[in-house]
């Protein structure tokens, strides 16, 4: 039976908004480029199964514990997407940056606090896992869920990040629970779902668009979908 419901939180529970390829579009302009939100969507999309090999060419092995290793981590990942469009240009980075690196850039997605709720509502705890730099918790602050998590495993604030099994351990052990009554949640298969199952958890994949449709893990579309499928782990 499953006691607590473990989540990541970019990409899974929130989002930049209005929505990555927006916000990237809209920093563009401002720098007097045009990038259509339709070309930036598909070459977000068209990348972002290839993360982890372009994580690798940064030469930063955990881009989330300092403000130095992020800066250079996202810096090059924007210079990636925006060699697509023909553009080199080291301001346009920074702002980048800045602008990924607000917390007023970021909002739960819509599916996100009915599914929280519902969850708790029939007797979850739930806990948070990410890959992400300290300030996520202003972020959960801001956006009135911090709150809603029994235990929150940041890699800025807990020096170490997923796929390592540690940060896993970590999280089991603060919410005092066994790997075989814990699930946990991400978008990611390589840095959440086989982590995840290795440390003994069960393990859902949140495909939002259909990228991993040969996953051995199980899938969701949704996260409205989550409470239905953990009342049947």
């Amino acid at each position: 039976m499953i006691e607590v419901v473990f989540l990541d939180a970019g990409e899974t529970i929130l989002h930049p908004h209005p929505s990555f390829p927006e916000l990237f579009s809209q920093v563009a302009s401002d720098s007097g480029y045009s990038i259509d939100v339709e070309e930036s969507r598909a070459v977000q999309q068209a990348l972002a199964p290839h993360l982890v090999d372009l994580a690798e060419d940064t030469g930063v092995a955990n881009p989330s514990l300092s403000a130095e290793s992020s800066e250079k981590f996202w810096s090059f990942i924007y210079r990636r997407l925006l060699r697509e469009f023909d553009i080199d240009d080291d301001d346009l980075v920074s702002r980048l940056y800045a602008t990924f690196s607000n917390v007023a850039s970021y909002r739960l997605f819509d599916d996100a606090l009915p599914a929280l709720r519902a969850l708790a509502a029939d007797g979850y705890r739930l806990g948070l896992i990410s890959n992400f730099e300290e300030w996520l918790d202003e972020i959960l602050v801001e956006l009135e869920v911090v709150d809603v998590f029994d235990c929150r495993i940041i890699s800025g604030l807990e020096g170490v990040e997923k796929p390592d099994p540690k940060i896993f351990e970590l999280a089991l052990e603060r919410a005092g629970v066994e790997p075989r009554h814990a699930v946990h949640v991400g978008d990611s298969p390589a840095m959440d779902a086989a982590p995840a199952r290795a440390a003994g958890m069960h393990a859902l994949l949140l495909d939002r668009f259909d990228r991993y449709p040969e996953s051995e893990v199980p899938r969701i579309g949704s996260l409205a979908e989550l409470p239905g499928v953990v009342s049947q782990l």
